[in-house]
């Protein structure tokens, strides 16, 4: 059997550097389908998918906020626990100036500027996560306990349902 293809973007380089183990999943992206798309390729439940969001304080700090697929941020409980006044979603131009990572490809690895990561902490309990590996349609398979191996995270509980 063929090894698979995947692309080699920074995430990718990240995860090899730091040696953790990592299982590469490829599906049509679709615009604007988020996490409900790349779950529904590839067979999974929405909630194991975590996406990778850019976020800034209202005094313009970037920062990365790790959430199950199925759930949104409360940018107010987050605001509130890392003591900023409010806190918003980064306009797609900033996100990709600040991480190297084009919008709907953005992951926490390999990220052009140092942030900080704010992780859900459900995310931490699941036996395994997929998380964007750095290019639209591209998910790596990872043992969440990799997130608090090679990035500075802070467990949070800041999760919304969606809608």
């Amino acid at each position: 059997m063929a090894k698979q293809e995947y692309p080699i973007t920074p995430a990718v380089r990240f995860l090899r550097e730091h040696r953790i183990e990592f299982t590469p999943h490829q599906y049509a992206y679709q615009e604007h389908g988020g996490t409900r798309v790349g779950a529904r390729e590839l067979g999974l439940p929405e909630h194991v998918l975590v996406k990778t969001l850019v976020m800034e304080t209202d005094e313009g700090k970037a920062l990365l906020v790790l959430m199950h697929g199925d759930c949104e941020v409360s940018t107010r409980r987050l605001a509130r626990l890392i003591g900023a006044k409010s806190i918003a979603p980064c306009d797609e131009r900033t996100a990709t100036r600040i991480t190297g990572y084009v919008f709907g490809g953005t992951s926490p690895f390999g990220t052009r500027s140092a942030l900080p990561v704010y992780v859900e902490r459900t995310i931490l309990g699941l036996p395994s996560i997929f998380i964007n590996g750095g290019k639209r349609g591209f998910l790596v398979e990872i043992d969440p306990e990799a997130l608090r191996q090679t990035l500075p995270v802070t467990e949070v509980d800041v999760a919304l349902p969606e809608d």
